[in-house]
This record gives structure tokens, sequence and C-alpha cells, in this order.
């Protein structure tokens, strides 16, 4: 099953290590060290030019390669989205 991130974004739902809200998750240093390291080793991928509200970490299937999804929907949105197996 595929997750839609947004836009045409899609990942497969068995990598997705934890879907983040970035308002609540960002306040701790951890968190926004995690996202700033990710950037700097190019794993980031910006679905969307438009305000972000939540990031999504996958894995693929080698361990040490990860991407960190940069997403303008809602955690709930694609919590309710994977639970459904909503492919949209």
């Amino acid at each position: 099953m595929y997750l839609c991130l947004g836009r045409d974004v899609m990942v497969n739902a068995r990598e997705i290590v934890g879907i983040f809200d970035l308002d609540t998750s960002t306040v701790g240093k951890i968190t926004r060290d995690y996202i700033y390291n990710a950037e700097k080793e190019n794993c980031t991928v910006n679905v969307s030019a438009e305000l972000p509200k939540s990031f999504v970490v996958c894995r693929s299937d080698s361990l040490r390669d990860r991407r960190v999804f940069i997403s303008p929907l809602a955690t709930s949105t694609l919590s309710k989205r994977k639970e459904m197996g909503s492919f949209s």
C-alpha cells in the first residue's frame, strides 16, 4: 500500500517510521537537530511549497538510507489515510 503525502508524492506505507507534527515536535532541540542534519545530508524532500504541517520519516531497504518528507498535510490526515488504506 502507498500513502500520498501531498501533490503527487507517494511512499510505501511499510517504509514509514513515523509521522510527526511540525508545530509540536520541533519544540525540542533533538528533533530540530534531526531535521537540520537530514537537510544537510540531502535526505529531505519538500512535498509542496505550501506551509508545512508535518514530516514523515521513511527508511528504505538499507537501514542507513532514510528520507524525511516535509508535507503540507496534517498528521491526522496522513494517519487516517494510512489506517484506511487510502491511495490519495
